[in-house]
């Protein structure tokens, strides 16, 4: 049965209800080792092909059916797929309702990367369909919005909770990562502290705590139960609601606290708070110019 969390995750995807109306892929923007589509198919959508990336993704309407490793597998809203790299597959919908999905593709050298030492080879998750709140999560977190770039350190977090999900799927003895390294994950936490208001990018952390990019990640969370993506955009938001308390313009808030417009602004200020900043502003009795 789905999750309740799966399913959540599901919705902040896209409206399940949705049936799609004609073939198509839209593409994110990508990063580097990562790429990020959605695929709308009304029947067969591939004929048996591979690829040398993980694919990492979840069904968010109809039924998601393909063939993999000798078997005819099938995948339901809210469920998780995983497709190991170079492994021949398919896929489309499973029935005249259509279906419609979004799937990251992972290289494996990134993942490698981010396991580090911990691992002495690429995770092998036997079963392809599952269920998992935490990969959930993650996935919603990069394929809820496939308009915006990812910023680097939401990719860095991305890469290291979706990594780790892997290797618990495949049952890999994967070494534990010891204590909360206190001290260097402590100057990256002043660091995005100071520099809130500007894109902080992930080589900058690195040299200010000594760590690589995704044992700072766990770090971080071992410590402070949030990323620092998450961390970072909180503390822009936090200034944008002290902004508004003294009654500043929301287009002026939006590029003095670092979003790229006023749109995106309201889109996160949302997401953190349950309202937008206009109705925010309107509670707390502040006059937006």
């Amino acid at each position: 049965m789905l999750d309740v969390l799966g399913e959540e995750a599901a919705h902040s995807l896209g409206r399940l209800c949705e049936r799609p109306r004609q073939d198509a892929i839209l593409s994110a923007p990508s990063n580097p080792g990562l790429e990020r589509i959605e695929a709308r198919f009304a029947g067969d959508g591939y004929d048996l092909h591979r690829h040398d990336t993980y694919a990492i993704g979840m069904t968010l309407h109809g039924v998601q059916t393909f063939w993999y490793r000798g078997q005819r597998r099938y995948s339901l809203p809210g469920n998780i797929i995983v497709l190991h790299p170079d492994e021949i597959h398919d896929g489309g919908a499973g029935t005249d309702d259509g279906l419609r999905y979004r799937m990251l593709y992972l290289e494996p050298a990134l993942a490698l990367q981010s396991l580090g030492s911990r691992a002495g080879s690429l995770p092998f998750v036997d079963d392809p369909v599952f269920a998992d709140p935490s990969i959930a999560a993650t996935l919603s977190a990069a394929l809820g919005n496939l308009d915006e770039e990812l910023d680097e350190l939401l990719v860095d977090d991305v890469v290291s909770q979706l990594t780790q999900g892997l290797a618990r799927h495949a049952h890999q003895n994967v070494k534990s990562l010891g204590a909360p390294a206190l001290r260097q994950t402590e100057l990256a936490r002043d660091y995005l502290e100071e520099h809130a208001l500007r894109l902080v990018r992930s080589d900058e952390l690195e040299a200010v705590s000594g760590l690589d990019r995704y044992t700072l990640s766990r770090h971080f969370r071992a410590l402070y139960a949030t990323s620092p993506h998450r961390f970072l955009l909180m503390r822009r938001l936090q200034r944008a609601r002290e902004m508004i308390k003294a009654g500043e313009p929301l287009a002026g808030i939006a590029v003095a606290t670092g979003f790229t417009d006023q749109s995106h602004l309201n889109r996160q200020f949302k997401k953190a708070f349950g309202m937008t900043p206009g109705r925010w502003a309107a509670l707390i009795g502040a006059s937006p110019g």
